[in-house]
This record gives structure tokens, C-alpha cells and sequence, in this order.
């Protein structure tokens, strides 16, 4: 049974129903006088503490409170016994027998009589501790697998740093014997062409054709190195006005081309411009391309805001492509047409793909041979911090 002491209550065979009913409750149960000693305890008490009641009956809450937890305690008793805590509920630590903690979620409520005066407290206590040591457990792999997390960020980071470098280096030190081999073919054929027969002439028009494409492929490499790994600076961009951008360089490009170019006003978007830019400039360029057999070339950018972000499409009237090879549109240096088609490094769209990509969106394409080709575009709402997470993909 549970140790008793003498007990002021307002009435006795309530207070013996009571302690009827606490030796009987698998909760702690514990009456609490107005000093804050334990007056009595049920066995289920005794035995989440570890103590016999008669070691606790008699000895102040503190004693048994953990350290961290005295001044909580101090005032938890303080507010109950002058009304400002009406009822309390809340967790609580305190020290068991053999020195472990005990995690208890605590309800005590205060006993008055008839005029409001305090008599005494009773308190119910569970022990939480297996729930509290999984939600540390729970916390601590948390803060295991963020570190890790940050950890191969970093890495990836340094990663993909060093492969910039990697790509500026090798594209400079190409550059250099690209542009004499191209320099000193065409001082051969300023100086030599009188000399050299038909077939000298084009072996050496293909020395320069080549040194052209793999200059375009230099090009295109560092564009996509560009695309998968700089730092992304997400803000409010004109699409109407890139798409115009782009369009117009065309237009520069090829003087005196049937061309038209038609862009819908009003596309706005949230992301990172100088790679939008590069995304109309790669689908743009490719429309041309697979354009320009044509008698004219004709793009059409049209796009639909949506509160999730906004649709884009990009339609030529091109000499299109078969459906059953779209899968390796977006592959690098995959090819579905050859030079005399407009066929190029196999890149641009590869680029626009890892674009759409780091902008958390997609591209898609319809297409049929000689039907010309549309290239969709999802772009979603962009958080200013996506790029945190992003660059380290």
C-alpha cells in the first residue's frame, strides 16, 4: 500500500475512494503538500523512481529533481500554490534510484476548500523517457545526416569547381592550336590556291570547316559545363524580352534571311537570366537550324503564366524529326540529323535541357519529319535559395 502521512481534506470518505483509486492506477500518483514534500505515493510511483515509499514520502520534489530542471520546478510550485498555473502539463526531468534520468510528462492540479485556500497537490506522472531518448536519438541522426549532407555538398561543390577549371583549361589550351592551324590554312590558301588543284583546295577548305566545329565544340562544352555547375542568382526575368534578345542576334547573324520570329509579350518568370538567356538562344538556335532549308524560316515562342509557374513553347516549321528517336534529343552529342541537315556539336539542347533542369523544370518535344518541331518548356516557381541545394546536384 502506499505510505500515508496526515492530511488535511474536506472530506474523508473522498480522500479514502482516492487513495483507493491512486493504489490501484499504473500512473504515478503522488499528493504533494504546500512545501512541495511528498505526502503520498501509489506503487506505481515507487517503482518509475526505483525508491520504497518509504524513502520519498516526507522528502522535497527538489531532491529528486534533475539539476537543469530545480529552477523550473521552483517555479512551476510557486505559480501552482499562488493560482497563476492553474493546471500544470508539461515535462519534466527528474533522477531515478540508480542515477539514470527519468523524463516524466507531469500533471499536477492544486486541492483548495471551500473559501479558495490552498490544502494541497495532486500530481500524475508518466514516464516518457523511451519516448524522449527516441526523439534524441531521432535529433542526433538528424544532426549526423545534415552534417553528412553539408559535408558532400562541399564536396560536390569543390567537385564540380575543379571540373570548371578543369573545362576553362583545356578549352584555352585547344584554343591556341585551333586558331593556328585555322590561321595558317587560311595564309596557305591566300598564298598557295593558284597552285593547288581542285582536290588541294577542298582538303584545305575542310581543314578550316573542322577547325570552325571544333571551335563550336569548345564552345558548347564550356556552355554546359556552365549550365550544370555556376552559382545560380535567381530574380524576376523578362522571358517576352529574352526570347527577343535572342531572336534578334539571329536576325544579325543570317542578313538577308527570309526569317520571321514572333514572341508572345508578357512571359515572366523567376530564375536565373544569363541561363534563360542561354536556353532561348540554344532552342532558338535550333529552330534556325532545322529551319533553314526552308523557304522561310518562321519561330514561334508562345507561353501561359500559371500560378505554378509558366509553360513555354518554342515552334518551327522545320524539317522536323521521328518521334520513335526523341529519347536522345537531350543526350550529348547525340545527333538525329547530319551537317547538310543543320546538324551541330549535339549539344545545345543538352544545354537547355540541365537549364530547365537546375530551374526545377523540364523540356519535351513533338515532332514529326517535315512537319516541323515544338519544344515545350515547365518552369516552375523558383525560391530565391534554390540554387543552395541545386548547384550541389
Amino acid at each position: 500500500m502506499a505510505a500515508r502521512a496526515p492530511l488535511h481534506a474536506p472530506d474523508r470518505d473522498d480522500r479514502q475512494l482516492f487513495r483507493l483509486a491512486m493504489a490501484s492506477s499504473g500512473i504515478g500518483m503522488a499528493i504533494v503538500d504546500l512545501d512541495g514534500q511528498w505526502q503520498e505515493v501509489n506503487p506505481a510511483f515507487e517503482k518509475i523512481f526505483g525508491y520504497p515509499a518509504g524513502e520519498l514520502v516526507g522528502r522535497h520534489v527538489l531532491e529528486f529533481t534533475h539539476p537543469d530542471d530545480v529552477e523550473l520546478s521552483r517555479g512551476y510550485l510557486r505559480g501552482l500554490i499562488e493560482g497563476s498555473i492553474p493546471m500544470l502539463d508539461a515535462p519534466k526531468r527528474y533522477l531515478r534510484r540508480d542515477g539514470s534520468v527519468l523524463w516524466a510528462h507531469l500533471n499536477v492540479a492544486m486541492v483548495r476548500d471551500g473559501e479558495g485556500a490552498p490544502l494541497y497537490m495532486i500530481a500524475q506522472l508518466r514516464d516518457i523517457s523511451a519516448q524522449k531518448q527516441a526523439e534524441q536519438a531521432l535529433q542526433s541522426v538528424n544532426r549526423t545526416l545534415e552534417r553528412q549532407v553539408a559535408e558532400r555538398a562541399d564536396e560536390l561543390r569543390d567537385a564540380n569547381h575543379q571540373l570548371r577549371q578543369f573545362a576553362y583549361g583545356v578549352s584555352h589550351d585547344l584554343r591556341g592550336p585551333l586558331r593556328a592551324i585555322d590561321g595558317f590554312a587560311a595564309q596557305l590558301e591566300r598564298h598557295s590556291a593558284a597552285v593547288l588543284d581542285e582536290a588541294g583546295r577542298d582538303y584545305l577548305q575542310r581543314i578550316r570547316d573542322n577547325a570552325g566545329r571544333m571551335s563550336n565544340l569548345i564552345d558548347g562544352l564550356l556552355e554546359l559545363s556552365r549550365a550544370i555547375s555556376a552559382e545560380m542568382r535567381p530574380q524576376p526575368v523578362d522571358l517576352s524580352l529574352l526570347a527577343e534578345w535572342v531572336g534578334a542576334e539571329l536576325l544579325d547573324a543570317h542578313p538577308g534571311s527570309d526569317a520571321r520570329i514572333d514572341v508572345q509579350p508578357g512571359l515572366q518568370a523567376h530564375g536565373d537570366e544569363r541561363m534563360l538567356k542561354s536556353l532561348f538562344t540554344q532552342l532558338l538556335g535550333n529552330a534556325w537550324k532545322f529551319s533553314a532549308q526552308r523557304e522561310r524560316v518562321v519561330i514561334e515562342v508562345r507561353g501561359e503564366m500559371q500560378a505554378h509557374g509558366v509553360w513555354l513553347s518554342v515552334r518551327d516549321e522545320g524539317c522536323g524529326f521521328d518521334m520513335a528517336y526523341a529519347d536522345k534529343l537531350f543526350e550529348p552529342f547525340q545527333r538525329l540529323h547530319g551537317q547538310a541537315e543543320g546538324g551541330g556539336s549535339g549539344l545545345g539542347l543538352a544545354i537547355a535541357q540541365r537549364i530547365a533542369q537546375r530551374h526545377g523544370g523540364r523540356i519535351w518535344a513533338e515532332s514529326a519529319p517535315g512537319a516541323g518541331s515544338v519544344f515545350h518548356v515547365s518552369l516552375p516557381v523558383m525560391d530565391n535559395d534554390r540554387s543552395t541545394d541545386e548547384d550541389a546536384q
